[in-house]
């Protein structure tokens, strides 16, 4: 009994005294921050390696994506585009601890895709719990590429109301709209090609100009039916300037895309102006479009509906074979081609307000072509340019497609910059529309 008393009382004395109770503790406190810190600087390193290698791949597919779809790369010279990408991701950059190892890569021909697959070995400076001291990660990114050929036709709004800064803010942004579009393209194998139809209070046909039946001076109030394109015509008049297509009964208006060989287009014995420059049909040829645009002058009425018309004409495959004789290189392909996309621009800075078919208004003739060039798949994007008159604004809306995966259709512009900025995202989209149409 003594002992077990002496036992129990050198016990308490034990845990009684606290003189080295502090360094125990500190020394567990120091122990548990040291495995946190690891822990965290570990987890900081994982989480950052995680997201460069992801950044790296994802540039890495995408930019090879794009140079699948301009042709400045084969499917052959896929891998090593990837994998050079990688590379210079993992010298020095935001994972300068190791190589980037491209482990796979898949091009799907049937979708379209790129898909790669790769890998980094991260070190780990406080492996826990037996892990080994290097960690890999794993990262797949995935960016479509496309073989389309995009056809663009630009409406662009000459009239007396675009006098002055306004004429040369527009040719400014459509000169730098036609070099990037036609900039997509890799010279050896091009596939975007632009057309441009400057308006008034007409269109001066160009190369076009025999699709056009003059009518007679004087003829108001008879029926000018267009004849086919192969009637003798014989009424002469020095410009090439167009106006509405009739219809058959020759007192209304015709809203078919059908070629000239069934119906000519008329032009209206009452037009008076008729833009200096002409239209140009689709052509890869970026000197040929930038010469016609330095060209534009203001003057005339705003008949944009019949700009509408003929930027429909220029995108419809029932006039490849005319346009293909008068402008070589400029057919469109069929609207059902997977590998087309169509794309118009319709621009003006006023309300439409000239037409020369009797009770025809321009808002509600073009709002019916815009409608038909929807159904055909045909992409509409509108710029309203320094645009007040609300019921310019309302056609301008409602010609314009339905917005779709962020990519915007209707564009108000209040000046010069604005004018450039709607057209240069416009050209943007393009591709973007390619890749997910």
């Amino acid at each position: 009994m003594r002992r077990c008393g002496m036992m129990a009382r050198s016990a308490n004395c034990f845990w009684a005294d606290r003189r080295g109770n502090f360094a125990i503790i500190f020394g567990m406190l120091v122990a548990v921050l040291a495995l946190a810190v690891g822990f965290g600087v570990d987890t900081a390193q994982l989480m950052n390696a995680k997201s460069a290698l992801q950044n790296a791949v994802d540039t890495a597919v995408t930019s090879t994506a794009r140079d699948l779809t301009t042709g400045s790369a084969t499917e052959e010279e896929a891998r090593k585009r990837v994998a050079a990408f990688l590379t210079a991701n993992s010298a020095g950059g935001a994972l300068p601890f190791d190589k980037i190892v491209l482990d796979k890569l898949v091009i799907d021909r049937a979708s379209k895709t790129v898909t790669a697959t790769a890998y980094v070995d991260v070190p780990l400076y406080f492996a826990l719990f037996s892990q080994h001291n290097v960690k890999r990660i794993h990262n797949t990114g995935a960016a479509v590429y496309s073989d389309k050929h995009i056809e663009v036709a630009m409406m662009l709004d000459v009239t007396g109301s675009m006098g002055g800064q306004k004429i040369k803010d527009l040719k400014d942004a459509a000169t730098g709209a036609v070099g990037t579009f036609l900039d997509m393209n890799n010279p050896s194998a091009p596939r975007v090609r632009v057309a441009i139809v400057p308006y008034s209070e007409g269109v001066n046909t160009g190369p076009l100009a025999h699709t056009v039946f003059r009518e007679a001076p004087g003829s108001k109030g008879k029926a000018d039916a267009p004849p086919s394109i192969n009637t003798p015509q014989t009424v002469s008049v020095s410009d090439k300037c167009s106006t509405e297509r009739k219809s058959a009964s020759g007192t209304s208006m015709d809203y078919s895309d059908a070629g000239p060989v069934t119906a000519m287009v008329n032009r209206d014995d009452k037009s008076g102006a008729c833009p200096a420059a002409a239209l140009v049909p689709l052509t890869i040829n970026k000197q040929a479009l930038v010469d016609a645009i330095k060209n534009f002058s203001a003057n005339g009425s705003t008949a944009g509906h019949i700009g509408i018309q003929w930027t429909r004409y220029l995108l419809s495959p029932s006039w490849r074979d005319t346009l293909e004789v008068a402008a070589p290189g400029s057919g469109p392909l069929e609207y059902n081609d997977d590998k087309a996309k169509k794309i118009a621009i319709l621009m003006t800075d006023g309300e439409f307000n000239k037409s020369y078919i009797s009770g025809l208004s321009s808002m509600d003739a073009a709002k019916e072509l815009c409608k038909r060039m929807k159904q055909d798949k045909i992409e509409v994007f509108t710029i309203g340019f320094k645009l007040t008159d609300a019921n310019a604004k309302v056609v301008m809306s409602e010609c314009a497609s339905d917005d779709a995966g962020g990519v915007k259709h209707y564009y108000l512009a209040a000046d010069g910059a604005a004018l450039t900025s709607a057209f240069q995202e416009i050209a943007r989209n393009a591709e973007r529309l390619a890749l997910t149409q």
